[in-house]
């Protein structure tokens, strides 16, 4: 709350002194909230393969079903969900490459958890609501801040500021159970310059999968002044997110006879039935505080500088069975002149963090030149320890006690330049520098009770270029080439204290076409891995993915994107990626003696990924969508056995919408109405493969065991909703 009262104590300062500045307009006003990602986003001609999407599009389909879900339309885009039904944990992955590689920042600020590198999108439920745009860019894309973007950026800004005073309620309801309820608000500006805008939501589902509940909360507040050429906004937004664990997945006989089953939480009590613990849960809570000033000094210069803290907190909880004492540093017990040394128990595993973000930024445009220049700080305290808050058999242990504590620093400074500039009417080049120092340090014990102590630092130098150029007013051909480097995870180093950081070197060429008819973006890329990470197949005790690096690997392909505007009221939107991802050379143990298995496909990465929208709108308020996503098949590890083999699926949606403008009361009432797998496939979009050496059958003989969990998605279900807007 401290950040909060300094950034609504600046926001007081700055009203006085510019409180006789002259009224602002709207488009004055919009063109400074995009200040806030000038550093982050390209613009349409830039050789830099990307797709922008708008709020308008957002909020067609964003009926409670978290924000990867909604993206899962683009190309090159395959997203996956825990529960099956799209709430709480989801996950997305573009290229084939996995969330951990995506850069994630918002309004500028990188979001990727730092230890992690993942993103956690379960914790800012309800988030797309308060979005404006955001800017999908694939490879490499353009320097940001924060963690590499190994396979894809998304560049997010959230609500600009409103001239207008507005209110909405929205309602929604659906299967399993699923409710999601919000209100949203914004006074307009008053006095010409200051605004306060807002949204609380609540989202609610049983999930597809057994137990698979979410008890979701966020909440989203900016007060904005502007005035002549300067923005500043204070904005806290975050969530508390409650979800029953989906994350053990099941197996292939399960997944025939049983396809929502869950075990996560399963133990055998003293009468040897199965039960389910009740509190088998995460529980989480992430709250952020950003500062922005975005400052125009005339029609060449504009600065932003940004601010940021982020504090999370929570854990997840787990009933195990039979633990071993030692495992816990419990001392065993002797009663009767029986001595015990194990116990069923109920454990907490915590995560305490701090997130620490300086950005600041300037930019210079005129006719010929649009060049930008910044740097990015960030500093990461994360603490990780764990307890037992109930054993069969407590031992020597007291309430409060923690069997585990370990922590993490990291340290995070980059410094770009890049600019474009427009050689003629026919040739734009394109340069982006950035390097980036990050040290990781480590201490203390792993929650297996392992000692981890890292101390790494990294220095980067990531160059970008490109050329741009005009074949006519609706034509232009790109070219770009790109190269970055990234840290591994903490979760990495626990599984390989030796891993290696991944290097890229990404070619991307292609065209433009862009008529009011018919647009058309076809690209090829290639992009060439050193010691990529790539994801095992296998999972770790709280679900997560594990990596490896693989040497040296690449990903070439083909990306089409198109929209054909058929007639006035029938729209067409494909797209479609075909791919080869290679590991160039596969060595693996296979029944005690290593294998040289050659190239091999990348785990996760379909060879062939489309979607497709027939929007048809037979009134200006009223449109039907049907939806379309095919995902080839594709491996879960990288030694292509076919036990690893996730099956192909073609999954159809239908999306109506039905926008009411009464003349009193409300200025508009918007229905939706949302059908997901239209057609009941009965499909796994995510899962995870494994292998372990069996010396129990015989001996004298080294057997490779393989196996494999799934997540079912769910077969048909809906979502309908209604917005009222004051």
């Amino acid at each position: 709350m401290k950040i909060l009262f300094t950034m609504l104590l600046v926001i007081s300062l700055s009203i006085n002194l510019y409180s006789q500045e002259k009224e602002q307009d709207t488009t004055k006003i919009e063109i400074l909230d995009e200040v806030l990602v000038n550093a982050v986003r390209v613009n349409a001609d830039s050789p830099i393969t990307h797709s922008n999407i708008k709020k308008e599009a957002l909020e067609k389909r964003n009926l409670g079903q978290d924000l990867p879900i909604l993206l899962n339309f683009l190309p090159s885009v395959v997203t996956t969900s825990d529960a099956g039904s799209g709430v709480g944990y989801t996950g997305i992955r573009v290229r084939g490459i996995s969330a951990q590689s995506t850069n994630i920042t918002v309004n500028g600020i990188p979001y990727n958890d730092a230890e992690s590198l993942g993103t956690y999108w379960v914790d800012l439920p309800d988030f797309a609501s308060s979005v404006e745009s955001l800017q999908l860019q694939r490879g490499v894309g353009t320097s940001t801040n924060g963690s590499g973007a190994f396979g894809a950026s998304i560049n997010i800004l959230t609500d600009v500021v409103s001239e207008k005073a507005s209110a909405e309620i929205s309602n929604v309801f659906g299967s399993y159970n699923t409710r999601k309820h919000n209100v949203k608000f914004s006074t307009g500006t008053l006095n010409n310059h200051f605004e306060l805008s807002g949204r609380l939501s609540q989202i609610n589902s049983d999930g597809y999968i057994d137990r698979a509940t979410s008890d979701l909360k966020s909440y989203f507040l900016q007060a904005s002044y502007i005035s002549g050429n300067t923005l500043i906004k204070a904005i806290t937004f975050g969530g508390h997110e409650v979800t029953y664990q989906a994350w053990n997945g099941i197996d292939a006989e399960t997944l025939v006879t049983d396809r929502t089953f869950n075990p996560s939480g399963m133990y055998t009590d003293e009468n040897g039935d199965i039960q389910f613990h009740q509190n088998e849960e995460d529980n989480y809570k992430q709250d952020h505080y950003q500062l922005h000033w975005n400052q125009r000094y005339n029609n060449s210069w504009s600065t932003n500088i940004g601010l940021n803290y982020t504090y999370g907190r929570g854990y997840f909880e787990q009933y195990k069975e039979d633990q071993s004492f030692s495992d816990y540093d419990l001392t065993e017990i002797v009663i009767g002149g029986e001595t015990i040394n194990s116990t069923d128990l109920i454990r907490r595993r915590w995560l305490d963090n701090d997130f620490y973000v300086l950005n600041a930024n300037a930019n210079y445009k005129n006719e010929t030149l649009n060049f930008t220049f910044g740097t990015s700080y960030s500093s990461y305290l994360g603490n990780h320890f764990g307890e037992i808050i109930w054993a069969r058999f407590a031992s020597n242990s007291e309430t409060g006690d923690r069997y585990y504590n370990g922590q993490g620093k990291k340290q995070d400074i980059s410094v770009f330049a890049k600019g474009t500039y427009r050689l003629n009417n026919k040739i734009s080049l394109y340069a982006d520098l950035q390097t980036r120092y990050v040290n990781y340090k480590t201490s203390g014990l792993t929650s297996d009770r392992v000692n981890m102590l890292v101390d790494e630092n990294y220095n980067f130098f990531n160059p970008k270029a490109g050329i741009t150029y005009k074949l006519s007013s609706l034509n232009n051909l790109y070219f770009s080439y790109a190269r970055a480097n990234r840290e591994p995870s903490r979760s990495d180093f626990e599984s390989n204290p030796d891993i290696k950081p991944e290097q890229l070197n990404d070619f991307e060429i292609g065209w433009r076409h862009n008529t009011n008819a018919f647009k058309i973006n076809t690209n090829v890329y290639y992009m060439l891995y050193n010691e990529q990470l790539v994801l095992s197949g296998a999972i770790d005790n709280t679900g997560a993915p594990i990596r490896t690096n693989s040497g040296e690997s690449y990903r070439l392909g083909v990306e089409v994107e198109a929209a054909i505007q058929v007639t006035k009221k029938l729209a067409i939107q494909p797209n479609f990626t075909i791919s080869s991802n290679k590991n160039k050379q596969t060595v693996f143990q296979m029944d005690g003696e290593l294998v040289d298995l050659g190239k091999t496909n990348i785990s996760f990465s379909p060879q062939f990924v489309a979607a497709n929208a027939f929007v048809f709108q037979p009134l200006n308020n009223f449109q039907i969508s049907f939806l379309s996503k095919y995902v080839g098949e594709q491996f879960m590890g990288n030694t292509d056995s076919e036990v690893s083999k996730l099956d192909s699926y073609f999954v159809n949606d239908l999306n109506i919408t039905y926008e009411i403008k009464p003349n009193s009361i409300f200025k508009s009432i918007l229905l939706s109405a949302l059908i997901n797998n239209l057609f009941g496939e009965k499909y796994v979009s995510n899962g995870y493969y494994y292998t372990y050496d069996d010396t129990w059958t015989n001996p004298s003989q080294i057997t490779t065991i393989e196996g494999t969990g799934y997540y079912p998605q769910a077969t048909t279900n809906f979502l309908i909703g209604a917005t009222l807007k004051f």
